[in-house]
C-alpha cells in the first residue's frame, strides 16, 4: 500500500519560510516524477512544483524565484522549500506521486492527505 505523508505545514507571517517534506512508502521514487500542489478551499487543486526522476523541475509562474522542489532518492522523500511566502499561497498542500505528463498537464497516481499552509498578512 503507497502512502505519502506530508509534514512541514504551519502558520507564518508573510515574508517567512516554510519547508514540506514527504515521506514515501510502499513505493520507491527515484524512479518517478514527484511533485506538490494545493487547493484552496472550493477549488480544484492545482501544481505547484513537480521534478522529474532526472530531477528537472517545474513550477507554476506564481511560485517561481520563491518555491524550490527537491528530492532525496535515498529517503525516499520529497521536499517544497518555500520562501517570500504571500497570502495567497495559502491553502492545503498535497504530495504528489507517480506523476504522468499529458497534454500539458501532469496526472498523478498517488496523493498525501495534506497539510494546511497558512501565511498571515
Amino acid at each position: 500500500q503507497v502512502q505519502l505523508v506530508e509534514s512541514g505545514g504551519g502558520l507564518v507571517q508573510a515574508g517567512g519560510s516554510l519547508r514540506l517534506s514527504c515521506a514515501a512508502s510502499g513505493i520507491f521514487l527515484k524512479d518517478k516524477t514527484m511533485g506538490w500542489c494545493r487547493q484552496y478551499p472550493g477549488k480544484p487543486r492545482e501544481l505547484v512544483a513537480a521534478i522529474t526522476a532526472g530531477g528537472s523541475a517545474d513550477y507554476v509562474d506564481s511560485v517561481k524565484g520563491r518555491f524550490t522542489i527537491s528530492r532525496d532518492n535515498a529517503k525516499n522523500t520529497v521536499s517544497l522549500q518555500m520562501n517570500n511566502l504571500k497570502p495567497e499561497d495559502t491553502a492545503e498542500y498535497y504530495c504528489t506521486a507517480d506523476g504522468t505528463f499529458y497534454d500539458g498537464t501532469y496526472y498523478w497516481a498517488y496523493w498525501g492527505r495534506g497539510t494546511q499552509v497558512t501565511v498571515s498578512s
